[in-house]
């Protein structure tokens, strides 16, 4: 705790101490950090990364936690989080500046508002946008990378550097920003687009995921990248005889096989045990090795293997 009382004095931003996972993850579900943090700008940032560095303290960022398991032991470290402050969006003309906490939803209606089209279909993926670059997150074809021109990160040791897209490898659900550098801004060249086409677009997105997924409860989004276009992870999971499977409080979804929800007082062991029996059975039917899209926080190596 001596630890915590040194950090209260270089941050100038939120600090929670010992604080529960359940309230910044969208399952629900997670023990403590450690501390819990939310820096005021990049200068906030840095002091407390290069604080946390000279003390060897481990760091986990985090967007929304839309996309993520933590441990029911929660997570011995510092947890950061840019989504209450860095959230400062600029646009002039094709070009976009973003801080990367703010909510991918907001971002893409200022785009919208702006009849710029290139995100429209991404208006349901949820999560800051931070996240969406970190993992290339796409929707109906397109992914967030494609009018990328420009990143600012902060290295653990509270270091800024710049990234022009042509520096970062992106794929299906994959980027290659290492993973001990924090985004704090991006920047977008769009195509003007015509708002008729673009609310089009935008609505039958948002159609399609209501149809689609299962909205109405707890969940991480997709549990597992698609192996295939052929062979979408929920189809694998659903002809594995899956669908409805219940451990504890979480279920293996009725509407969508890829997402796994909590109906209530899911723990995240309850989560691991159904990842692994749908890891088990889709190897064992399909010979395919299913891999996580969710990010998982506090778990030894190789937990969630089948």
């Amino acid at each position: 705790m001596e630890i915590l009382g040194e950090l209260s004095k270089v941050i100038q931003g939120k600090l929670l101490v010992n604080e529960p996972m359940t309230k910044h993850t969208s399952f629900g579900i997670g023990g403590p950090a450690k501390a819990f943090l939310y820096p005021d700008n990049e200068e906030d940032l840095a002091n407390t990364l290069k604080f946390s560095a000279t003390h060897n303290i481990p760091v986990y960022f985090i967007g929304s936690g839309t996309n993520l398991l933590v441990s029911d032991q929660g997570f011995d470290g510092f947890v950061i989080s840019l989504q209450k402050t860095f959230k400062a969006i600029r646009i002039d003309g094709k070009h976009v500046f973003v801080q990367t906490g703010t909510m991918m939803g907001h971002f893409v209606k200022e785009c919208i508002k702006n009849n710029l089209t290139g995100v429209e279909s991404m208006i349901g993926v949820p999560g800051t946008l931070g996240g969406a670059i970190k993992m290339n997150a796409g929707a109906y074809g397109r992914e967030i990378s494609n009018s990328l021109t420009l990143l600012n990160v902060v290295t653990l040791q509270g270091e800024k550097k710049q990234y022009r897209k042509g520096e970062i490898e992106f794929g299906y659900r994959y980027s290659s920003i290492p993973n001990n550098e924090i985004i704090t801004s991006a920047e977008f060249e769009f195509k003007i687009g015509v708002s008729e086409e673009i609310n089009r677009l935008k609505a039958k997105a948002s159609q399609s995921r209501k149809q689609s997924q299962p909205l109405r409860f707890r969940s991480a989004g997709s549990v597992f990248k698609n192996p295939s276009k052929d062979q979408p992870a929920g189809y694998l999971i659903e002809q594995a005889g899956l669908k409805g499977t219940r451990r504890g409080d979480a279920e293996i979804s009725t509407k969508h096989a890829n997402f796994f929800i909590n109906k209530g007082n899911a723990t995240a062991e309850d989560i691991v045990e159904l990842v692994r029996l749908a890891r088990g059975r889709v190897k064992e039917k399909f010979s395919v090795d299913l891999q996580l899209e969710i990010e998982t926080l506090g778990f030894p190596p190789n937990y969630l293997d089948a």
